[in-house]
C-alpha cells in the first residue's frame, strides 16, 4: 500500500508513548549552557576539577584511586562533555542566527518605511518652495511700496500730468 503525499497519515496509536519535549525551553536551555561554556568561570571550574581529578589519582592510596595514570576515564569524561557541548553551542548559535535574522527583516522594513518618509517629506519640501517662490516676498513688497510712492509723489507734484 502506497502513501499519498497529498494526505496526511493516520495517527497510530503505540504503547509506549513518544517523549514530547518543548524545544523552545530546549533552546533556551542550550543556549545558557553555551552562554555559561564560554566564561572564564566555566574555565577556573574545569580546571579546577581536572586538577583534583588528577590529584587524586596520583596522591591518593592505591586502593582509593579510581582512575590510574593514563586517565582514560577522565578522557571518556572531558570527551563526553566536549560531544554534548559541541551541538548545545551550534544550537544555540542556530537560534542567535535566527534572531538576527528577524532583527535584519525588522531593520530592513523600518529603513524602508523612513526612506519612503524622506522621499515624502522630500516632496513636499519641494512643493513647499514652488508654492513659496509665488509668494511676495518683504523686499519685493517694500520696493513696490516705495515705488509706489514714489509715482503718488510725482503725482502730487505736478497735478496736470494726470
Amino acid at each position: 500500500m502506497t502513501t499519498r503525499l497529498d494526505q496526511p497519515r493516520e495517527i497510530r496509536r503505540t504503547i509506549v508513548p513518544r517523549p514530547h519535549y518543548d524545544p523552545e525551553s530546549f533552546g533556551r536551555l542550550s543556549e545558557r549552557i553555551a552562554r555559561f561554556l564560554g566564561t572564564a568561570r566555566f574555565l577556573v571550574y574545569m580546571t579546577g576539577f581536572i586538577v583534583v581529578w588528577i590529584g587524586w589519582n596520583f596522591l591518593a592510596p592505591h586502593f582509593l584511586r579510581w582512575d590510574p595514570y593514563p586517565f582514560i576515564f577522565l578522557t571518556l569524561i572531558l570527551s563526553l562533555q566536549a560531544s554534548y557541548a559541541a551541538p548545545l553551542i551550534l544550537l544555540a548559535q542556530n537560534r542567535q542566527d535566527d534572531r538576527d535574522r528577524v532583527q535584519y527583516e525588522q531593520d530592513r522594513s523600518r529603513n524602508e518605511r523612513t526612506i519612503a518618509d524622506t522621499e515624502y517629506i522630500t516632496r513636499e519640501i519641494a512643493g513647499l518652495r514652488v508654492a513659496l517662490s509665488e509668494v511676495v516676498t518683504r523686499d519685493f513688497l517694500r520696493s513696490e511700496l516705495q515705488q509706489i510712492i514714489r509715482e503718488l509723489d510725482a503725482k502730487d507734484q505736478h497735478p496736470t500730468l494726470s
